[in-house]
């Protein structure tokens, strides 16, 4: 505006200095290890949806891909030789990262390969639909509504939890946290712009702050009486 129209300058100043609208910022959802493991086994390994399917679950529970990111890799992003399995991901504002890739899910990548006819080198998608297109945004809606009809039948409370497949990326950073990993590392691992956004998992993190109550031995109870060593009284007794 300063080189195109000088005189509105004013008015951009104004715009610019009315306050960001506070908007409500909803609880981080997130799976156990149980349930997530239970929608990665409830697709049917016998038939090859079956086998893409988990494979799909796999990748979103073991990366962190936003959705877009998963059904966007090629075979040509994947490095699956030990020992440095990872991914290449793009993700908003077309910014590359690089992931690593579990044992498991190289084995599934591979078989899922293999069967395809699909080489390393080659810039095919890895997941695709019936016409060997790359998939889409419904269709892997589509495939996580599909485990979780199929996993309620051996954990009914997955039917009242909202579940899609961004669900995956949050449960796979609360699971970093809980291990100890540092937020920088998580921010750097989800692909995060700014580390107040991956902040949120550890405010949302409830087991967390009751460990840190237990700790800090914050829980109104008569603290345990103080009883010195043997090297402190020495050290008292010769003050």
């Amino acid at each position: 505006m300063a080189a195109n129209d000088p005189a509105s300058l004013g008015i951009v100043q104004r715009i610019l200095a009315i306050p960001l609208k506070r908007t409500h910022i909803e609880v981080t959802h997130h799976l156990s290890r149980n349930e997530i493991n239970a929608l990665i086994n409830a697709p049917d390994q016998r038939t090859p949806r079956g086998r893409r399917d988990r494979a799909l679950l796999l990748f979103l529970a073991r990366t962190g891909a936003r959705v877009s990111e998963a059904i966007g890799v090629n075979a040509g992003d994947l490095q699956l030789n030990r020992p440095r399995s990872e991914v290449l991901l793009r993700g908003k504002g077309r910014k590359e990262r690089i992931v690593p890739i579990p044992s498991d899910l190289v084995k599934g990548l591979k078989a899922l390969m293999n069967e395809r006819g699909v080489a390393f080198h080659e810039t095919r998608p890895i997941f695709v639909g019936v016409n060997e297109t790359r998939l889409t945004r419904f269709g892997a809606t589509h495939i996580v509504r599909r485990a979780v009809a199929t996993a309620t039948l051996t954990i009914p409370d997955l039917a009242r939890k909202p579940i899609s497949p961004h669900v995956f990326r949050h449960s796979l950073a609360m699971t970093l946290l809980q291990s100890g990993v540092d937020l920088l590392t998580i921010q750097a691992w989800l692909g995060h712009s700014q580390v107040a956004t991956t902040h949120r998992y550890a405010a949302a993190d409830v087991e967390m702050m009751r460990r840190g109550l237990e700790k800090a031995g914050v829980s109104g109870a008569d603290a345990p009486r103080f009883k010195p060593k043997d090297a402190v009284l020495r050290l008292l007794e010769g003050v």
